[in-house]
Protein backbone atom coordinates (compact mmCIF):
# COMPACT_ATOMS: atom_id res chain seq x y z
CA UNK A 1 0.00 0.00 0.00
CA UNK A 2 1.70 3.45 -1.01
CA UNK A 3 -0.76 6.40 -0.19
CA UNK A 4 -0.35 10.13 -1.70
CA UNK A 5 0.24 13.07 0.01
CA UNK A 6 1.89 12.20 3.37
CA UNK A 7 3.04 15.11 5.26
CA UNK A 8 6.58 15.61 4.50
CA UNK A 9 7.07 17.58 8.09
CA UNK A 10 6.22 17.01 11.51
CA UNK A 11 7.63 19.67 13.99
CA UNK A 12 7.25 22.12 11.24
CA UNK A 13 3.28 21.88 11.08
CA UNK A 14 3.15 20.62 14.94
CA UNK A 15 0.34 23.50 15.34
CA UNK A 16 -1.47 23.18 12.04
CA UNK A 17 -4.83 21.18 12.67
CA UNK A 18 -6.56 21.61 9.97
CA UNK A 19 -3.88 19.64 8.29
CA UNK A 20 -5.60 16.08 8.95
CA UNK A 21 -2.12 14.53 8.86
CA UNK A 22 -1.52 16.89 11.77
CA UNK A 23 -4.88 16.16 13.35
CA UNK A 24 -4.48 12.38 13.18
CA UNK A 25 -0.77 12.62 14.59
CA UNK A 26 -2.74 14.94 18.03
CA UNK A 27 -5.24 12.09 18.29
CA UNK A 28 -3.48 9.11 17.68
CA UNK A 29 -0.90 9.75 20.40
CA UNK A 30 -3.67 11.07 23.10
CA UNK A 31 -5.34 8.30 22.70
CA UNK A 32 -2.41 5.71 23.16
CA UNK A 33 -1.75 7.86 25.95
CA UNK A 34 -5.29 6.95 27.47
CA UNK A 35 -4.98 3.63 26.68
CA UNK A 36 -1.95 3.00 28.29
CA UNK A 37 -2.90 5.06 31.20
CA UNK A 38 -6.10 2.33 31.40
CA UNK A 39 -3.65 -0.44 30.59
CA UNK A 40 -1.79 -0.07 33.84
CA UNK A 41 -3.67 2.02 36.43
CA UNK A 42 -4.30 -0.73 38.44
CA UNK A 43 -0.35 -1.56 38.71
CA UNK A 44 0.39 1.36 40.99
CA UNK A 45 -2.15 0.58 43.39
CA UNK A 46 -1.46 -3.37 43.87
CA UNK A 47 -0.40 -2.21 47.51
CA UNK A 48 -3.90 -1.71 48.46
CA UNK A 49 -5.39 -4.43 46.12
CA UNK A 50 -2.72 -6.89 47.38
CA UNK A 51 -3.78 -6.86 50.48
CA UNK A 52 -7.75 -6.40 50.38
CA UNK A 53 -7.56 -9.58 48.03
CA UNK A 54 -4.76 -11.44 50.01
CA UNK A 55 -3.16 -12.25 46.98
CA UNK A 56 0.11 -14.45 47.23
CA UNK A 57 3.13 -13.30 45.37
CA UNK A 58 2.65 -15.93 42.57
CA UNK A 59 -0.90 -14.77 42.13
CA UNK A 60 0.45 -11.33 41.69
CA UNK A 61 2.65 -12.68 39.42
CA UNK A 62 -0.36 -13.90 37.47
CA UNK A 63 -1.83 -10.96 37.28
CA UNK A 64 0.90 -9.46 35.81
CA UNK A 65 1.35 -12.00 33.50
CA UNK A 66 -2.63 -11.56 32.85
CA UNK A 67 -1.84 -7.48 32.01
CA UNK A 68 0.09 -8.07 28.91
CA UNK A 69 -0.72 -12.03 27.97
CA UNK A 70 -4.05 -11.11 25.64
CA UNK A 71 -2.30 -8.19 24.19
CA UNK A 72 -0.31 -10.34 22.12
CA UNK A 73 -3.06 -11.97 20.08
CA UNK A 74 -5.44 -8.68 20.34
CA UNK A 75 -2.02 -6.99 18.06
CA UNK A 76 -1.76 -9.73 15.71
CA UNK A 77 -6.49 -9.62 15.35
CA UNK A 78 -5.49 -5.56 15.20
CA UNK A 79 -2.89 -5.20 12.39
CA UNK A 80 -5.62 -7.26 10.05
CA UNK A 81 -8.61 -5.38 11.11
CA UNK A 82 -6.34 -1.96 9.94
CA UNK A 83 -6.16 -3.30 6.91
CA UNK A 84 -9.12 -4.30 6.34
CA UNK A 85 -11.23 -1.31 7.87
CA UNK A 86 -8.78 0.96 8.49
CA UNK A 87 -7.77 2.62 11.59
CA UNK A 88 -9.98 5.10 12.30
CA UNK A 89 -12.76 2.66 12.74
CA UNK A 90 -10.73 -0.45 14.45
CA UNK A 91 -9.59 2.78 17.36
CA UNK A 92 -13.09 3.76 17.88
CA UNK A 93 -14.46 0.21 18.20
CA UNK A 94 -11.58 -0.98 20.28
CA UNK A 95 -11.77 1.98 23.13
CA UNK A 96 -15.41 2.22 22.82
CA UNK A 97 -15.19 -1.60 24.15
CA UNK A 98 -12.09 -1.55 25.89
CA UNK A 99 -13.80 1.07 28.68
CA UNK A 100 -15.73 -1.70 29.98
CA UNK A 101 -13.27 -4.34 31.56
CA UNK A 102 -11.23 -0.99 32.90
CA UNK A 103 -14.15 0.52 34.48
CA UNK A 104 -15.99 -3.28 35.50
CA UNK A 105 -12.52 -4.61 36.99
CA UNK A 106 -14.33 -2.43 40.35
CA UNK A 107 -16.18 -5.40 40.22
CA UNK A 108 -13.55 -7.85 41.71
CA UNK A 109 -13.38 -9.40 44.44
CA UNK A 110 -11.66 -12.27 44.55
CA UNK A 111 -8.02 -13.58 42.39
CA UNK A 112 -9.97 -15.19 40.20
CA UNK A 113 -12.18 -12.77 39.11
CA UNK A 114 -9.46 -9.90 39.51
CA UNK A 115 -7.46 -12.39 37.33
CA UNK A 116 -10.29 -12.37 34.55
CA UNK A 117 -10.69 -8.31 34.23
CA UNK A 118 -7.05 -7.46 34.35
CA UNK A 119 -6.71 -10.42 30.94
CA UNK A 120 -9.62 -8.79 29.48
CA UNK A 121 -8.29 -5.15 30.04
CA UNK A 122 -5.18 -5.97 28.06
CA UNK A 123 -7.04 -5.94 24.83
CA UNK A 124 -6.93 -2.19 24.95
CA UNK A 125 -3.14 -2.76 24.69
CA UNK A 126 -3.54 -3.14 21.33
CA UNK A 127 -3.71 0.56 20.52
CA UNK A 128 -0.22 0.84 19.97
CA UNK A 129 -0.48 -1.03 16.69
CA UNK A 130 -3.45 1.54 15.27
CA UNK A 131 -0.98 4.10 16.45
CA UNK A 132 2.03 3.35 14.44
CA UNK A 133 0.19 2.04 11.47
CA UNK A 134 -1.91 5.53 11.55
CA UNK A 135 1.05 7.39 11.57
CA UNK A 136 3.02 5.28 9.37
CA UNK A 137 0.24 6.03 6.47
CA UNK A 138 0.09 9.92 7.43
CA UNK A 139 3.89 10.84 7.23
CA UNK A 140 6.46 10.62 4.69
CA UNK A 141 10.05 8.26 4.80
CA UNK A 142 12.17 11.41 6.12
CA UNK A 143 9.69 12.09 9.15
CA UNK A 144 7.96 8.78 9.32
CA UNK A 145 10.48 7.43 12.31
CA UNK A 146 9.92 10.33 14.35
CA UNK A 147 6.41 10.47 13.82
CA UNK A 148 5.77 7.16 14.53
CA UNK A 149 8.53 7.42 17.69
CA UNK A 150 6.99 10.15 19.19
CA UNK A 151 3.34 9.27 18.94
CA UNK A 152 3.71 5.92 20.50
CA UNK A 153 6.20 7.74 23.13
CA UNK A 154 3.66 10.31 24.35
CA UNK A 155 1.36 7.37 24.04
CA UNK A 156 3.64 5.63 26.43
CA UNK A 157 4.07 8.11 28.84
CA UNK A 158 0.55 7.29 29.59
CA UNK A 159 2.84 4.41 31.86
CA UNK A 160 4.36 7.09 33.61
CA UNK A 161 1.78 9.49 34.40
CA UNK A 162 -0.51 6.65 35.61
CA UNK A 163 1.98 6.04 38.00
CA UNK A 164 1.82 9.52 39.81
CA UNK A 165 -2.18 10.09 39.12
CA UNK A 166 -3.81 6.70 40.44
CA UNK A 167 -2.38 6.94 43.75
CA UNK A 168 -3.22 10.70 44.19
CA UNK A 169 -6.67 9.79 42.57
CA UNK A 170 -7.30 7.00 45.40
CA UNK A 171 -6.07 9.65 48.30
CA UNK A 172 -8.20 12.12 46.82
CA UNK A 173 -11.39 9.68 46.88
CA UNK A 174 -10.27 8.54 50.40
CA UNK A 175 -9.47 11.65 52.13
CA UNK A 176 -11.76 14.19 49.80
CA UNK A 177 -14.94 11.69 49.62
CA UNK A 178 -14.37 9.94 52.76
CA UNK A 179 -14.21 6.38 50.73
CA UNK A 180 -12.52 3.14 52.34
CA UNK A 181 -9.35 1.69 50.61
CA UNK A 182 -11.53 -0.52 48.50
CA UNK A 183 -13.84 2.20 47.06
CA UNK A 184 -11.37 3.97 46.42
CA UNK A 185 -9.39 1.93 43.56
CA UNK A 186 -12.62 0.70 42.49
CA UNK A 187 -13.86 4.70 41.55
CA UNK A 188 -10.67 5.72 40.12
CA UNK A 189 -10.78 2.88 37.63
CA UNK A 190 -14.83 4.17 37.26
CA UNK A 191 -12.97 7.70 36.47
CA UNK A 192 -10.43 6.43 33.65
CA UNK A 193 -12.75 3.55 31.95
CA UNK A 194 -14.91 6.45 30.97
CA UNK A 195 -12.22 8.72 29.69
CA UNK A 196 -11.45 6.26 27.32
CA UNK A 197 -14.87 5.84 26.42
CA UNK A 198 -14.63 9.26 25.47
CA UNK A 199 -11.89 9.37 23.42
CA UNK A 200 -12.61 6.74 21.39
CA UNK A 201 -15.86 8.71 20.02
CA UNK A 202 -13.93 11.60 19.33
CA UNK A 203 -11.37 9.55 17.56
CA UNK A 204 -14.45 8.79 14.97
CA UNK A 205 -15.23 12.41 14.73
CA UNK A 206 -12.15 13.90 14.59
CA UNK A 207 -9.35 11.74 12.40
CA UNK A 208 -9.51 9.96 8.91
CA UNK A 209 -7.98 6.66 7.72
CA UNK A 210 -5.47 8.48 5.43
CA UNK A 211 -4.36 11.56 3.36
CA UNK A 212 -6.78 11.35 0.84
CA UNK A 213 -10.23 10.03 2.69
CA UNK A 214 -11.05 6.98 4.75
CA UNK A 215 -10.38 3.08 3.34
CA UNK A 216 -13.84 2.97 2.41
CA UNK A 217 -13.68 5.56 0.05
CA UNK A 218 -10.27 5.16 -1.19
CA UNK A 219 -11.02 1.45 -2.06
CA UNK A 220 -13.86 2.78 -4.13
CA UNK A 221 -11.94 4.68 -6.27
CA UNK A 222 -9.41 2.00 -6.61
CA UNK A 223 -6.63 3.52 -4.36
CA UNK A 224 -6.40 0.44 -2.04
CA UNK A 225 -6.80 -3.41 -2.44
CA UNK A 226 -10.18 -4.84 -1.95
CA UNK A 227 -11.04 -6.08 1.49
CA UNK A 228 -10.42 -10.02 -0.29
CA UNK A 229 -6.94 -9.59 -0.76
CA UNK A 230 -6.03 -7.99 2.62
CA UNK A 231 -5.74 -11.64 4.29
CA UNK A 232 -3.77 -12.83 1.39
CA UNK A 233 -1.27 -10.07 2.49
CA UNK A 234 -1.23 -10.37 6.05
CA UNK A 235 0.33 -14.37 5.54
CA UNK A 236 2.35 -13.81 3.06
CA UNK A 237 3.65 -10.42 4.96
CA UNK A 238 4.21 -13.38 7.75
CA UNK A 239 6.43 -15.47 6.15
CA UNK A 240 8.99 -12.79 6.03
CA UNK A 241 11.95 -13.67 8.31
CA UNK A 242 13.04 -9.93 9.41
CA UNK A 243 9.41 -9.20 10.92
CA UNK A 244 10.07 -12.69 13.30
CA UNK A 245 13.71 -10.88 13.99
CA UNK A 246 11.88 -7.31 14.81
CA UNK A 247 8.87 -9.48 17.09
CA UNK A 248 12.13 -10.48 19.65
CA UNK A 249 14.13 -7.38 19.15
CA UNK A 250 10.66 -5.67 20.01
CA UNK A 251 9.93 -8.20 22.97
CA UNK A 252 13.63 -6.92 24.12
CA UNK A 253 12.63 -3.34 24.21
CA UNK A 254 8.74 -3.01 24.88
CA UNK A 255 8.31 -6.01 26.76
CA UNK A 256 10.42 -4.91 29.21
CA UNK A 257 9.14 -1.46 29.16
CA UNK A 258 5.54 -3.21 29.90
CA UNK A 259 7.22 -5.42 32.67
CA UNK A 260 9.07 -2.49 34.56
CA UNK A 261 5.32 -0.59 34.60
CA UNK A 262 3.73 -3.29 35.82
CA UNK A 263 6.37 -4.00 39.01
CA UNK A 264 8.18 -0.91 39.48
CA UNK A 265 5.81 0.65 42.45
CA UNK A 266 5.79 -2.96 43.75
CA UNK A 267 9.95 -3.55 43.32
CA UNK A 268 10.95 0.12 45.27
CA UNK A 269 8.14 -0.27 47.56
CA UNK A 270 9.62 -3.75 48.59
CA UNK A 271 13.26 -3.35 48.16
CA UNK A 272 13.47 0.34 49.14
CA UNK A 273 10.85 0.30 51.78
CA UNK A 274 8.98 3.38 50.17
CA UNK A 275 5.39 4.30 50.81
CA UNK A 276 2.75 3.67 48.01
CA UNK A 277 2.52 7.47 46.82
CA UNK A 278 6.71 7.90 46.69
CA UNK A 279 7.11 4.71 45.34
CA UNK A 280 4.71 5.67 42.46
CA UNK A 281 6.43 8.51 41.54
CA UNK A 282 9.76 6.63 41.45
CA UNK A 283 8.13 4.29 39.08
CA UNK A 284 7.00 7.27 37.58
CA UNK A 285 10.03 8.59 36.19
CA UNK A 286 10.87 5.40 33.62
CA UNK A 287 7.51 6.00 31.86
CA UNK A 288 8.02 9.68 31.60
CA UNK A 289 11.07 9.79 29.51
CA UNK A 290 8.65 8.48 27.46
CA UNK A 291 7.90 12.31 26.42
CA UNK A 292 11.24 12.75 24.04
CA UNK A 293 13.08 9.49 24.54
CA UNK A 294 11.45 7.77 22.13
CA UNK A 295 11.44 10.50 19.26
CA UNK A 296 15.13 10.58 19.86
CA UNK A 297 14.98 7.09 18.66
CA UNK A 298 13.23 8.01 16.20
CA UNK A 299 15.04 11.33 14.92
CA UNK A 300 18.55 9.48 15.13
CA UNK A 301 17.03 6.27 13.08
CA UNK A 302 15.96 8.85 10.13
CA UNK A 303 19.46 10.85 10.30
CA UNK A 304 20.76 7.03 10.05
CA UNK A 305 18.43 6.90 7.04
CA UNK A 306 19.73 10.08 5.14
CA UNK A 307 23.39 8.80 5.50
CA UNK A 308 23.13 5.73 5.19
CA UNK A 309 19.69 4.12 3.70
CA UNK A 310 17.29 1.83 5.28
CA UNK A 311 20.75 -0.12 7.03
CA UNK A 312 21.48 2.65 8.83
CA UNK A 313 18.25 2.64 10.93
CA UNK A 314 19.10 -0.92 11.76
CA UNK A 315 22.65 -0.13 13.30
CA UNK A 316 21.01 2.44 15.52
CA UNK A 317 18.74 0.33 16.31
CA UNK A 318 21.50 -2.52 17.27
CA UNK A 319 23.75 0.01 19.42
CA UNK A 320 20.36 1.42 21.37
CA UNK A 321 19.12 -1.80 22.28
CA UNK A 322 22.79 -2.62 23.53
CA UNK A 323 23.33 -0.04 25.54
CA UNK A 324 19.57 -1.25 27.16
CA UNK A 325 20.79 -4.44 28.53
CA UNK A 326 23.80 -2.93 30.03
CA UNK A 327 22.01 -0.13 31.62
CA UNK A 328 19.20 -2.85 33.15
CA UNK A 329 22.24 -4.76 33.93
CA UNK A 330 24.09 -2.18 35.99
CA UNK A 331 20.14 -1.05 37.41
CA UNK A 332 19.77 -4.48 38.72
CA UNK A 333 22.71 -4.06 41.24
CA UNK A 334 21.76 -0.59 42.52
CA UNK A 335 20.75 -1.58 46.25
CA UNK A 336 20.54 2.32 47.82
CA UNK A 337 17.57 4.40 46.29
CA UNK A 338 19.61 7.57 45.25
CA UNK A 339 21.71 5.31 42.98
CA UNK A 340 19.04 3.30 41.65
CA UNK A 341 16.45 6.34 40.37
CA UNK A 342 19.05 7.79 38.29
CA UNK A 343 20.11 4.24 36.71
CA UNK A 344 16.56 3.69 36.24
CA UNK A 345 16.56 6.77 34.22
CA UNK A 346 19.38 5.81 32.16
CA UNK A 347 18.04 2.75 31.32
CA UNK A 348 14.37 4.02 30.17
CA UNK A 349 16.34 6.32 28.19
CA UNK A 350 18.27 3.41 26.43
CA UNK A 351 14.69 1.34 25.65
CA UNK A 352 12.71 4.07 24.56
CA UNK A 353 15.19 5.35 22.13
CA UNK A 354 15.25 1.54 21.26
CA UNK A 355 11.22 1.58 20.69
CA UNK A 356 11.56 4.51 18.38
CA UNK A 357 14.52 2.73 16.23
CA UNK A 358 12.95 -0.46 16.07
CA UNK A 359 9.08 1.12 14.47
CA UNK A 360 11.22 3.47 12.64
CA UNK A 361 12.09 0.16 10.47
CA UNK A 362 8.49 -1.26 10.28
CA UNK A 363 6.91 1.03 7.87
CA UNK A 364 9.75 0.08 4.94
CA UNK A 365 9.28 -4.03 6.05
CA UNK A 366 6.47 -4.48 3.84
CA UNK A 367 4.04 -1.77 2.39
CA UNK A 368 1.43 -3.89 1.34
CA UNK A 369 0.71 -5.19 4.53
CA UNK A 370 1.74 -3.03 7.10
CA UNK A 371 -1.08 -3.83 9.29
CA UNK A 372 0.26 -7.12 9.16
CA UNK A 373 4.15 -5.99 10.33
CA UNK A 374 2.92 -3.64 12.97
CA UNK A 375 0.61 -6.06 14.44
CA UNK A 376 3.28 -8.97 14.59
CA UNK A 377 6.15 -6.68 15.73
CA UNK A 378 3.65 -5.07 18.57
CA UNK A 379 2.73 -8.40 19.43
CA UNK A 380 6.55 -9.32 19.92
CA UNK A 381 6.67 -6.55 22.88
CA UNK A 382 3.91 -8.40 24.60
CA UNK A 383 5.60 -11.70 23.77
CA UNK A 384 8.29 -10.54 25.46
CA UNK A 385 7.02 -8.68 28.64
CA UNK A 386 4.65 -12.45 29.39
CA UNK A 387 8.37 -14.07 28.92
CA UNK A 388 9.74 -11.92 31.69
CA UNK A 389 6.22 -12.41 33.97
CA UNK A 390 7.36 -15.61 34.22
CA UNK A 391 10.39 -15.07 36.39
CA UNK A 392 8.71 -12.34 38.25
CA UNK A 393 6.27 -14.73 39.71
CA UNK A 394 9.29 -17.48 40.77
CA UNK A 395 11.24 -17.56 43.76
CA UNK A 396 14.28 -15.60 41.99
CA UNK A 397 14.84 -12.37 43.69
CA UNK A 398 13.75 -9.16 41.58
CA UNK A 399 17.06 -7.66 41.27
CA UNK A 400 18.73 -11.01 39.69
CA UNK A 401 15.89 -11.04 37.60
CA UNK A 402 16.32 -7.78 36.29
CA UNK A 403 20.28 -8.84 35.89
CA UNK A 404 18.77 -11.94 33.37
CA UNK A 405 16.62 -9.88 31.51
CA UNK A 406 19.40 -7.26 30.80
CA UNK A 407 22.17 -10.38 29.59
CA UNK A 408 19.22 -11.37 27.40
CA UNK A 409 18.75 -8.31 25.48
CA UNK A 410 22.53 -7.47 24.99
CA UNK A 411 22.48 -10.89 23.64
CA UNK A 412 19.15 -10.28 21.33
CA UNK A 413 20.66 -6.48 19.53
CA UNK A 414 22.68 -8.61 17.63
CA UNK A 415 19.95 -9.86 15.89
CA UNK A 416 19.91 -6.42 14.38
CA UNK A 417 22.24 -7.71 11.94
CA UNK A 418 20.39 -10.05 10.17
CA UNK A 419 17.56 -7.31 8.83
CA UNK A 420 18.80 -6.93 5.33
CA UNK A 421 17.43 -5.00 2.05
CA UNK A 422 17.56 -6.15 -0.95
CA UNK A 423 19.50 -2.67 -3.23
CA UNK A 424 16.62 -2.11 -5.14
CA UNK A 425 14.57 -1.08 -2.41
CA UNK A 426 16.97 0.66 -1.00
CA UNK A 427 17.63 2.45 -3.73
CA UNK A 428 13.66 3.03 -4.21
CA UNK A 429 13.43 4.28 -0.75
CA UNK A 430 16.72 6.47 -1.00
CA UNK A 431 14.65 8.48 -3.81
CA UNK A 432 11.45 8.55 -1.86
CA UNK A 433 13.38 9.74 1.21
CA UNK A 434 15.10 12.62 -1.42
CA UNK A 435 11.79 13.90 -2.55
CA UNK A 436 10.29 14.24 0.67
CA UNK A 437 13.61 15.91 1.89
CA UNK A 438 13.09 18.14 -1.51
CA UNK A 439 9.41 19.11 -0.80
CA UNK A 440 10.43 20.38 2.42
CA UNK A 441 13.10 22.78 1.08
CA UNK A 442 10.11 23.30 -1.30
CA UNK A 443 7.84 24.71 0.98
CA UNK A 444 10.96 26.55 2.84
CA UNK A 445 11.65 27.95 -0.14
CA UNK A 446 7.75 28.79 -0.80
CA UNK A 447 7.61 30.43 2.67
CA UNK A 448 10.30 32.22 2.25
CA UNK A 449 9.06 33.73 -0.87
CA UNK A 450 5.88 34.71 0.38
CA UNK A 451 7.55 36.49 3.19
CA UNK A 452 9.78 38.71 0.73
CA UNK A 453 6.26 39.65 -1.04
CA UNK A 454 4.76 40.48 1.81
CA UNK A 455 7.60 42.91 2.89
CA UNK A 456 7.40 44.25 -0.52
CA UNK A 457 4.16 45.11 -0.19
CA UNK A 458 4.07 46.93 2.74
CA UNK A 459 7.86 48.89 1.62
CA UNK A 460 5.64 49.57 -1.65
CA UNK A 461 2.31 50.40 0.30
CA UNK A 462 4.77 52.69 2.51
CA UNK A 463 6.31 54.71 0.12
CA UNK A 464 2.66 55.40 -1.43
CA UNK A 465 1.21 56.58 1.57
CA UNK A 466 4.26 58.95 2.33
CA UNK A 467 4.11 59.87 -1.40
CA UNK A 468 0.52 61.16 -0.91
CA UNK A 469 0.89 62.75 2.76
CA UNK A 470 3.86 64.83 0.77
Amino acid sequence: MELQNKATSLWGNFFKVSMVQIRTFHMTWFAFFSAFFAWFGIAPMMVVIREELHLTKEQVGWSIIASVAVTVFARFFIGWLCDRIGPRLAYTYLLLFGAIPVAGIGLADSFESFLVFRLLIGIIGASFVITQYHTSVMFAPNVVGQANATSAGWGNLGGGVTQMVMPLMFSAFVIGFGFTDAEAWRASMVVVGTVIFFTGIAYFFLTQDAPDGNFKELREKGMLPEKKQVTGDYFNAMKDYRIWILFVVYGACFGIELTVNNVAALYFFDYFHVDMVTAGLIAACFGLMNIFARTLGGIFADNCASLWGLKGRSYWLFIVLLAEGFALMLFSQMSVLFLAIPTLIIFSLCTQMAEGATYSVVPFMNKKALGAVSGVVGAGGNAGAVAAGFLFKGSMDWNDVFFVIGVVVAIASFLTFFLRFSPEQEREEKIAFERAHMDVLQAKADDANSAVERSLKIINDTEAEMTQKS
